[in-house]
């Protein structure tokens, strides 16, 4: 991708990805590497911040003699999720009025 994803659209994107249901951090990142080329030292602090601010949980699994770290979205993440959703679909819409001339083409 050749545009820069900054820490908004990050924290939308991760929380779009516990929307689906809780995962641990390897599966995450490969998730969002999908999408963006992001490394796990640039994902953490995402997690850690999206933590703090009370929009994640963490829980620890065992898988194979260690423990894996989950991440699950907390309600206030579900609701911080759903406005990033709504701001999302009003930016998309003017940018593409931009980059592609006139009406939105959907």
């Amino acid at each position: 991708m050749g545009f820069q994803v900054g820490s908004t659209l990050l924290d939308a994107c991760v929380l779009a990805v516990l929307s689906s249901g809780d995962t641990y951090g390897y599966v995450l990142t490969q998730t969002m590497r999908d999408v963006t080329d992001i490394s796990e030292s640039t994902l953490y602090p995402v997690l850690r911040r999206l933590q703090k601010d009370g929009y994640l949980t963490t829980y620890d699994q065992p898988f194979q003699g260690r423990n894996r770290r989950y991440y699950a979205i907390t309600e206030d993440g579900k609701e911080k999720f759903e406005g990033y959703q709504r701001d999302w679909i009003r930016y998309k819409s003017q940018v593409d009025k931009l980059l592609c001339g006139g009406d939105d083409n959907e």
